[in-house]
């Protein structure tokens, strides 16, 4: 994901710029009239003036949602490597997911002072690949874990039998190491063509993508929509109207009687339906941008709004990094147990210092039943 005032108008105005100095070159009084029409459409579509609200809110926003997404993913993960126990199916592509999002978060600060400094990247030129390769790695890796995590409970509730071997956690790796190979390989056209340039118009050194050609910023709107939202959109679609068919059968009825089962159906729907209203958006003013570099709409109107348009939708999709702990966590069906397990473990640790040389996997259960064995024995020999 990245700031599409920025880079769609920064990309249209070196576009007319380039027709500009065409028209100027070979001028003559036929033309004159054109030269005006097009300049007065490069000074009223994209004004500095019209970016004002970006500069004074987004930083803003971008910072609430790193500290607060920062937190929420950085506890998910420490809980599933802190714990004692093995991670599950689920729990391996939710973490995974949560790692997604903390990369994500991670380069968020950046883009806020970038923004703040109204588009001059002070950062240099390898920040200015890095941070956008972290951005775009989350656009394709979150969507893809949450994905494996609906076909996971599909195999779970609906496949139970016929590929359970499949949900085992020695797959479940060697799938995320190939979603991350897979996100990193579709992020590599626009890391390439990532640089910092000065730019005439803004007056100012931006981090930007300078395109090979004009169809390139188009080829790469219908990746962003096909392979980045509709195909996992798909299989997640797919998955959860089989969970839902197969919890409705008269054969399952043993898994409604189960609140672990009925909780899980729920949170598919909840996670589906989340994810839908915080990236719907985005992939909708993406292929209305799309649209528009196809000429589709001609008027400056009309190209503003979907500027603006992709700008709050960006919002929008941001804000999914911090609801996914709130809700993803919730599909693996011990993971409030083991936050629990782990806080207490760690409380074990730090106080068992005071009580003397106990070993440091004991839990404060086990403590207190070795000292009354070690009583009862006391008064047998007595």
């Amino acid at each position: 994901m990245e700031n599409f005032m920025c880079q769609n108008a920064t990309w249209r105005q070196m576009n007319m710029a380039q027709t500009l100095n065409n028209m100027t070159s070979g001028a003559t009084n036929d033309n004159m009239m054109t030269l005006d029409n097009a300049t007065n459409q490069l000074e009223t579509c994209f004004l500095p003036h019209n970016a004002e609200w970006v500069f004074n809110y987004q930083p803003i926003y971008m910072w609430f949602i790193f500290i607060l997404g920062f937190i929420e993913n950085l506890f998910v993960i420490l809980v599933f490597i802190l714990h004692k126990s093995r991670c599950t199916v689920a729990e391996i592509y939710l973490g995974n997911m949560a790692a997604a999002d903390l990369i994500f978060v991670s380069g968020l600060p950046f883009w806020a002072i970038y923004i703040s400094n109204k588009f001059y990247w002070p950062f240099g030129g390898f920040m200015c690949v890095a941070v956008n390769s972290l951005i775009q790695l989350n656009l394709y890796s979150s969507i893809y874990f949450l994905m494996m995590v609906s076909i996971d409970r599909y195999l779970a509730l609906v496949k139970t039998m016929s590929f359970g071997r499949m949900r085992r956690p020695f797959y479940a790796k060697i799938t995320c190491a190939i979603i991350w190979i897979f996100a990193l390989g579709v992020c590599v056209p626009k890391v390439v063509f990532r640089k910092v340039e000065f730019i005439p118009d803004l007056n100012t050194t931006s981090c930007i993508i300078v395109p090979p050609s004009n169809s390139w910023h188009i080829v790469t709107n219908i990746i962003v929509n096909v392979i980045g939202f509709l195909i996992p959109l798909t299989v997640i679609s797919f998955c959860t109207f089989k969970i839902i068919n197969a919890l409705k059968n008269n054969t399952m009825q043993q898994f409604k009687e189960t609140n672990n089962e009925k909780k899980a159906t729920w949170l598919v729907l909840s996670v589906l339906l989340i994810f839908v209203l915080c990236w719907l958006p985005f992939h909708v003013f993406t292929f209305l941008d799309t649209l528009d570099l196809l000429k589709v709409f001609e008027s400056c109107p009309a190209s503003l709004a979907i500027e603006i348009g992709n700008q709050i939708s960006s919002y929008i999709a941001y804000s999914n990094s911090c609801i996914n702990p709130l809700l993803y966590v919730m599909v693996g069906n011990h993971f409030r147990k083991k936050a629990k397990e782990v806080y207490w473990q760690i409380l074990t640790r730090i106080k068992s210092p005071q009580n003397g040389a106990m070993p440091m996997n004991y839990s404060a259960v086990t403590t207190r039943t070795s000292i009354s064995m070690g009583q009862q024995k006391l008064i047998i020999r007595q």
